[in-house]
C-alpha cells in the first residue's frame, strides 16, 4: 500500500478546512493546514493597541504581522510596499489564472493512499485549492 502526498494552496483557511472531512473520509493518513508568509511572526493580536502599548514593535508588525525581528529588520520591512499600503496588487498575479488577484498563503498538506489520490485532487480543486 503506497502513499502519496499533496501540497495545495488556498486563499483562506476556511477553504482548506472545508475539504478536511472529505479527505478524512478518503482515509488520509495525515492532514495539516498551515499559513506561511514572507516575514516571521504570527500576526497582530486583536487586543493590541499601538497607542497605549509602550512596547510597540513598529509598522511591519501592524501591517504584515511580522514580529521577533531586530530594529534594522523592522525598518527594512516597513519599506515593503505591502506595509506602506501603496501596493496595487499586480505582483500577486498567479500564473495559472491572471484574473485571480489574491494571495494563496494557506498550505494544505495531505498524505493518503495512492488509490484515493485522484479523488483527493478532485475534492481539493472543488474547494478552491491550487495544486
Amino acid at each position: 500500500m503506497a502513499e502519496k502526498s499533496i501540497l495545495a494552496y488556498f486563499q483562506s483557511r476556511q477553504q482548506a478546512e472545508s475539504c478536511v472531512p472529505k479527505l478524512k473520509a478518503l482515509r488520509a493518513a495525515d492532514i495539516q493546514i498551515d499559513q506561511f508568509g514572507e516575514y516571521p511572526g504570527h500576526g497582530v493580536e486583536e487586543t493590541f493597541n499601538p497607542l497605549s502599548n509602550s512596547d510597540f514593535p513598529g509598522l511591519a508588525y501592524l501591517t504584515l504581522g511580522g514580529s521577533g525581528m531586530s530594529q534594522d529588520a523592522r525598518i527594512l520591512t516597513a519599506v515593503d510596499v505591502d506595509a506602506s499600503g501603496m501596493a496595487d496588487g499586480s505582483w500577486e498575479l498567479l500564473e495559472d489564472d491572471p484574473e485571480d488577484m489574491t494571495r494563496r498563503d494557506i498550505l494544505l498538506t495531505v498524505v493518503l493512499d495512492e488509490a484515493a489520490y485522484d479523488q483527493a485532487l478532485r475534492v481539493i480543486r472543488e474547494a478552491g485549492g491550487n495544486i
